[in-house]
């Protein structure tokens, strides 16, 4: 199998150059935005069930982390 055909053309041992399917900034800044409403809109509705309002906070961070790790949809 040829260096081209594998992923490693042109790109160095590895591919260590840009990949062409990685996300866009914007769509990276979104998808955290999305992560965030996601985490607020989780820690408000665990927060209201349960009576203890450190659900928010930690539903902001769990929206950063979700938002930081999801792929971003295509575009």
């Amino acid at each position: 199998m040829s260096a081209k055909r594998n992923g490693q053309g042109q790109g160095g041992a590895g591919g260590r150059g840009k990949k062409p399917n990685e996300p866009t900034p914007e769509a990276r800044r979104k998808q955290i935005f999305v992560g965030l409403a996601m985490g607020a809109v989780m820690g408000i509705v665990l927060g209201a069930l349960t009576q203890f309002w450190l659900w928010l906070p930690a539903g902001l961070a769990f929206g950063l982390a979700v938002g930081a790790i999801m792929k971003p949809p295509a575009e």
